[in-house]
């Protein structure tokens, strides 16, 4: 571990001086690019967000920048991100990839292999082809410092660490990886993202991962089950929105408990929920949300989103959990 992070400087909060970070990740990426052309994928977190303009500070219309619709992503994603950069100049073209991503997902449990699937998936079956029909040598992505730390101790693996891991990117998918925020955390993604002029719905949105809502279920990832944790993250999202908390979240478990209702038994879906406090992501605490928010919430749960009939709680702290659950 210590080999691998010590090649990469951390520019830790404190001395993070967000306009020179970004005047010097613009000239880093002009000039690793030159005249030639890039591409990166656009999710609508904070880290590709940023990474998007400032490769477009860099190379204009030059930056090639997508949007993958992989079916596991937040309600209405694709349409609100692609709109939302349009009007800050950025041009997003979105790619259906669902049925790529869903064949690839099909009858695994292990969280492991789900990353592998969705990496493979993502860099060689999806984006090789987008790489090559453009011309592009070069892909920018959000990789953050805290990414690199947890894939290399092994806690888990990013989808997003390659070279680290001693992957040739030019070899295994043909383009290099630009990575213009790896020595930040989250919290300093935040603030070069506020200097950007991004809005506020973007820099202060709770963090989503890599691997999107295929994160949140706790085994087979299909269609139904990813629109179940769907609509208990929009329902979630909407009710803690204003909690300050860090970063908040639904699982779906893969055992059923039982439950009644209408006076009879029912079978049915367990969501947990977390909700935490942290600056880093390396520890955190559960937020000690009120018990009549813990309420509302699996009442809400519970009556809209089909076949759930228990909703729980994580109140342990990271570690020894994690913030997501896969």
């Amino acid at each position: 571990m210590n080999s691998t992070m010590d090649k990469i400087r951390e520019i830790e909060i404190g001395n993070l001086k967000p306009a020179t970070f970004i005047r010097d990740q613009v000239a880093a990426i002009s000039e690793a690019v030159g005249n030639g052309v890039a591409v990166n994928a656009l999710s609508g977190g904070v880290d590709s967000s940023v990474v998007t303009l400032l490769g477009h500070r860099a190379l204009g219309p030059r930056l090639k920048t997508y949007f993958i619709e992989n079916g596991i992503m937040r309600e209405g994603e694709a349409k609100r991100v692609a709109a939302l950069f349009r009007r800050l100049g950025v041009k997003v073209e979105v790619i259906d990839a669902r049925k790529q991503f869903f064949s690839a997902l099909a009858g695994i449990d292990d969280p492991e292999q789900k990353r592998e699937a969705i990496t493979q998936t993502f860099y060689k079956t999806v984006f090789g082809p987008l790489v090559k029909k453009s011309g592009a040598r070069f892909l920018l992505q959000g990789t953050n410092y805290t990414d690199v730390e947890e894939t290399v101790a092994g806690v888990k693996r990013q989808h997003n660490i390659l070279a680290q891991l001693g992957i040739d990117t030019v070899k295994t998918f043909g383009y290099t990886v630009l990575e213009p925020i790896i020595q930040l955390r989250k919290t300093g993604v935040r603030k070069v993202a506020r200097l950007l002029d991004l809005p506020k719905e973007i820099w202060d949105r709770p963090p989503f991962p890599g691997p999107a809502l295929a994160a949140r279920v706790i085994g087979p990832v299909t269609p139904e089950r990813i629109a179940i944790v769907r609509a208990a993250t929009a329902i979630v999202e909407q009710e803690l929105a204003s909690s300050g908390a860090f970063q908040y979240l639904a699982i779906l478990h893969q055992d059923k408990v039982t439950g009644v209702r209408g006076g009879r038994r029912q079978f049915g879906l367990q969501i947990e929920m977390r909700c935490w406090e942290s600056t880093d992501a390396v520890t955190a605490t559960p937020t000690p949300l009120p018990f009549a928010k813990l309420a509302l919430l699996a009442d809400r749960i519970t009556d809209e989103v089909d076949g759930v009939v228990s909703v729980t709680y994580n109140v342990t702290k990271k570690p020894p959990s994690t913030i997501e659950a896969v």
